[in-house]
């Protein structure tokens, strides 16, 4: 374990420290395959870890390569978040196939780079497509349309420092069809109009593209047994700005384990069986990127409400303590100003307006702010949009 720790340590090092730092504890996970107690201690190390320096303020991608027990590769990148100064294991338990380690790590944070870090922003989370439904026949995992985006959404609830989390499992979207046809403009209409349902900044949309069986049999050796094939998962995931229908982010995230479940047997995506088997972890392992990678796409994207009422000097506004918003913090008012090109697609435009706000109040969902010099607004309306650059 001091091997393991210390192997962290030095990619974790850099050669100068500030002075302040905080100490950060976390609990990680991980189950034991192939009774590997070694490799599983060092990834629920890692996973703690990244929890500590994201908690911290930090933004951490790692990958990893476990071989027989030996770490072979592994890379651990830290983006202008935070240092780690010394780490601490304080306990380490182990449940069955489960691993639990909880650590303390000595983090020194470093200068914001950027404003609208200091907020989360409002995110939907619509059911996921499944492209090729006859893939899912397999275990008949239909229900993985909405149970990923479930699970998602508890990593993003648990893991993300910059989303504040809505759900829409049980309509599906028309996404996946209009995307399919390259309707842009409708694209966009429906971003805008779910934001606006829900009260959301950005909308997220899912595609799962891949369920399918390799050929090559995993288990040819154990003739006695039931063949195991690995198979296939892909996702693309979508992100739309609400508030003018633009696509922010896109990625497609892929992977293949092994199928450890009878080829007749109906698999149960909600329980733990399944996201306990190996190809479950494999999923939960592409949802963790994600989550980093979506932390990392918004973080210093310019945070947006909108303005519910205007009174003399006084705006109030859908953003608040959820969110992270504080007495005196500072926002600009935008104008909407929507236009229509000479093709007749329709653009959400913004005018800057000379007016800022400093909050004086703050609810769990909105807030209340006055401008700087008390100047009467008189041309800011009812949805007009705040913004922290």
């Amino acid at each position: 374990m001091r091997s393991l720790l210390i192997v962290l340590l030095i990619l974790l090092s850099i050669i100068s420290f500030p002075s302040v730092s905080d100490w950060f504890n976390a609990q990680g996970q991980a189950v034991i395959r192939h009774d590997d107690k070694q490799a599983a201690r060092f990834q629920a190390t890692q996973n703690a870890l990244k929890k500590a320096l994201l908690v911290a303020g930090a933004s951490v991608s790692s990958i990893q390569q476990v071989v027989n027990g030996l770490l072979t590769q592994n890379e651990i990148n830290i983006r202008a978040s935070g240092n780690v100064r010394s780490l601490e294991l304080i306990d380490e338990i182990y449940q069955g196939d489960l691993v639990t380690v909880t650590i303390r790590a000595d983090i020194i944070p470093v200068e914001k780079q950027c404003f609208s870090a200091d907020y989360r922003k409002g995110m939907l989370l619509t059911k996921a497509h499944v492209k090729y439904r006859e893939q899912a026949t397999v275990g008949e995992i239909y229900a993985i349309d909405a149970q990923l985006i479930e699970n998602l959404a508890i990593q993003l609830k648990q893991n993300s420092r910059f989303t504040d989390i809505r759900l829409a499992l049980k309509p599906t979207t028309s996404f996946a069809q209009i995307n399919h046809n390259a309707y842009d403009r409708q694209l966009k209409n429906l971003s805008i109009s779910l934001a606006n349902i829900s009260d959301s900044q950005y909308v997220l949309y899912a595609e799962i593209t891949d369920l399918s069986f390799d050929n090559i049999i995993r288990n040819s050796w154990q003739f006695w047994q039931e063949d195991v094939f690995d198979r296939n998962f892909a996702m693309t995931l979508y992100i739309y700005d609400g508030a003018n229908g633009e696509l922010i982010f896109e990625k497609q995230y892929k992977a293949s384990a092994p199928w450890s479940f009878a080829k007749r047997a109906k698999v149960d995506v909600n329980g733990e069986t399944f996201w306990r088997s190996e190809y479950g972890a494999m999923i939960t392992e592409l949802l963790t990127k994600a989550t980093m990678d979506i932390d990392n796409s918004i973080m210093c994207l310019p945070t947006q409400g909108k303005i519910l009422q205007v009174n003399g000097n006084e705006v109030l506004f859908n953003l608040g303590a959820r969110q992270g918003v504080k007495i005196g913090d500072e926002f600009s008012l935008l104008h909407l100003n929507n236009f229509v090109n000479s093709q007749g697609t329709t653009y959400a435009g913004f005018n800057i307006s000379n007016y800022k706000v400093k909050v004086i109040q703050t609810t769990q969902q909105t807030a209340k702010a006055i401008t700087l010099n008390n100047d009467l607004l008189g041309n800011i309306q009812i949805n007009d949009i705040v913004v922290r650059y």
